[in-house]
This record gives structure tokens, sequence and C-alpha cells, in this order.
């Protein structure tokens, strides 16, 4: 496999979210994704960091706040590229398309935050630019949701319906031992 990873938006402010209580899905998705980053360091595949820096200043997805900052289990090392985006596709004004042409890059293993947000977004924009998308899915995770009447949806259910959408043509979903 000549694939690129990318890490998406696991920053400090999913850990606060979680700390908080929210309900999450995918407990210990972190570790594994830092298991899948350091399986590509090791093969010598390339990485790709992705960072949100939302431009709304009260958002905690922003690069001049902790709540920003990068989890350090998946911390970028010296030589490794980050992209900083500011809407939800890692594709979306970011050269990243461009960037993995000039590499010879046509496949995408998937890790990070949120799967219904970023990842989601990410995984669509990817496909239709034509590339071929792995998802790790125990490496990825999302929060609950609310739906329009009001109604508490369960962070499992979110997944798992957002896994199915991928899985319909945008995503291989495969698991860490898959990749490692």
């Amino acid at each position: 496999m000549t694939a690129t990873l990318l890490i998406i938006d696991l920053q400090q402010e999913f850990t606060r979210r979680t700390l908080a209580g929210r309900p999450r899905s995918t407990p210990g998705a972190e570790a594994r994704a830092a298991a899948v980053l350091a399986a590509f360091r090791a093969a010598g595949r390339p990485v790709l960091h992705i960072h949100h820096d939302d431009p709304d200043p009260a958002s905690g997805f922003r690069l001049d706040k902790p709540t920003g900052a990068v989890m350090p289990e998946v911390a970028p090392l010296a030589g490794e590229r980050v992209i900083v985006k500011r809407t939800s596709s890692a594709f979306a004004g970011t050269g990243v398309h461009e960037l993995l042409q000039a590499d010879g890059c046509r496949e995408l293993v998937v890790v990070g935050a949120a799967l219904d947000f970023c990842v989601n977004s990410t995984i669509r924009s990817a496909c239709d630019l034509g590339y071929a998308v792995q998802l790790v899915t125990d490496a990825t995770f999302n929060f609950g949701s609310t739906g329009p009447d009001g109604t508490k949806i369960a962070p499992e259910t979110v997944g798992d319906v957002t896994l199915a959408t991928l899985a319909q043509g945008f995503a291989r979903l495969v698991q860490t031992a898959d990749v490692i």
C-alpha cells in the first residue's frame, strides 16, 4: 500500500469535551490513532497532520488557545507535514489535494475526529477527487447529537449511521489491526 495517513483534528478541545463528561463513541480511539501513526512512522510512510483553526473567536478549535493544541500522543515530529484548515474538509482551500498529487498519492488512511463532521467531510471530498480511502473506525470518534425535533441521539447511533453512509462507496472500513 502506498497510502498517506491523514490525522484529522485530534486536538485538546476534544479532550476537554470528553473530560467534561460529554458522551462520545469509541473509547481509546486516540491511543489507536497513535498506534497507526507509529506504524506509518516505522515504515517510513507519509503522514499528514490536519489541524482545525476555527475562524470563530469563541471556538475551542483555535490554534491560539490551549484547547486548539494537538493531542500529545499524535503530535507531529519535525519534518512531518501539518496542514491548517478553517472549514470542515481538509481539502477545502488548503492545498492538500495538490500536495498529495505532487507526492503521487492516490490512497488515504484516515483517523481522527469528529467522525460525523470533519472526518466525514474530508472522506467525501477525497472520494470526489478520486482517492481510495480506508477509514480506521476504531481510531475515530464522535459525540452525540440533537435532532431537529430536539431528540437526543446517542454517540453510538451517530457513529453507526455515519459509518453506514461512508461504507456506501466513500471508504473501506478497517480496524487498527488491519492497518498495522
